[in-house]
């Protein structure tokens, strides 16, 4: 898939938390010049800004999942985006190097609980997408996650995946849960190679979501939910079928396999959503409280979902899968 000049430039033309990848996975600069870039996420724009916010105990907002004493409103919509985990979350996935955050993992260990029940940070608590987010942070940050990591093949449900309602008794899974956690077993198995269980436990779980062709329910074929169409950045929690094909282009590469033909669905909704210049429109917005605003108004057209969906048509339709 070729990319337009002007379109990549339009890419290019961001803050270094986007531009470095563009410049990595569609412009194919050296890695001396992305590698540059990316470390810049540190001290210029919207890195910088998210580090500038970070409590002397190493939270943000004083909380691990939730801002400290936050209470929801009864009319309040969407939840805040500025405690620890959603501000690590976002830091990984813009490439800041860890090195920035000397000794964040120990500070983490020693002040920061879970709202649930007080449990120590890095232990994890009963929500699987938190335990996914936070597998990847601990792994990126260097603690000791390991336990937390064997948690996954504990609680994987019969059917494969995952479901963050398991400790009300649901058994069956979920996509939102099960992207989740796959994204954390990816994110620590890429960062500390894991181990053989562990991959069979991934494996299960992408075979949960493979089996319903990433966008169906396996018994009547209807599409999951309407989230599944959404395109909205920051991706968040939230199941859609580019967060999932971006997922699984990510562990194709890391295995070193070919696309799995049981994901055509999802990448045509990708398709589908591309406007006639090469752009993706954001959909909309999950609300709540940020730090900062980090990408377009519904309705107009996003860097970084075009760079995501460019991104994983270009690793579609580039492979061989004969």
């Amino acid at each position: 898939m070729t990319v337009e000049p002007a379109l990549l430039a339009w890419m290019l033309d961001t803050d270094p938390a986007l531009r470095w990848q563009v410049e990595r996975d569609l412009a194919g600069a050296p890695p001396a010049v992305w590698q540059a870039t990316r470390a810049r996420v540190a001290t210029e724009g919207y890195g910088a800004e998210l580090l500038s916010h970070q409590d002397p105990d190493g939270q943000w907002a004083g909380g691990a999942y939730f801002p400290r004493g936050y209470a929801p409103a009864e009319d309040e919509q969407g939840q805040p985006y500025t405690a620890t985990t959603w501000t690590l979350n976002t830091l990984r996935d813009w490439g800041l190097d860890p090195v920035v955050l000397t000794d964040t993992a120990e500070r983490l260990a020693e002040s920061s609980r879970w709202e649930y029940d007080d449990l120590p940070y890095w232990d994890g608590e009963v929500d699987c997408c938190i335990n996914g987010f936070t597998l990847a942070n601990g792994a990126w940050l260097g603690a000791d996650v390991t336990p937390l990591a064997a948690w996954f093949g504990e609680h994987q449900l019969p059917d494969g995946g995952w479901n963050c309602e398991w400790v009300e008794g649901s058994t069956r899974s979920s996509f939102h849960s099960t992207l989740n956690s796959l994204k954390g077993l990816l994110g620590y198995e890429s960062l500390t190679g894991g181990s053989a269980e562990l991959r069979a436990v991934r494996r299960s779980g992408e075979e949960y979501l493979l089996q319903r062709r990433l966008t169906r329910r396996l018994g009547t074929g209807e599409l999951v939910g309407p989230w599944v169409e959404y395109h909205a950045y920051p991706l968040r929690w939230v199941y859609t079928a580019l967060n999932a094909a971006d997922y699984f282009r990510a562990a194709a590469l890391l295995d070193g396999t070919s696309p799995d033909p049981r994901l055509a669905d999802a990448i045509e909704i990708v398709r589908a959503a591309r406007q006639p210049l090469g752009t993706w429109r954001q959909q909309r917005r999950y609300l709540g409280e940020v730090w900062l605003e980090v990408d377009v108004p519904v309705g107009e057209p996003s860097p970084w979902l075009t760079f995501l969906g460019t991104r994983v048509l270009a690793w579609w339709d580039g492979a061989d899968r004969t």
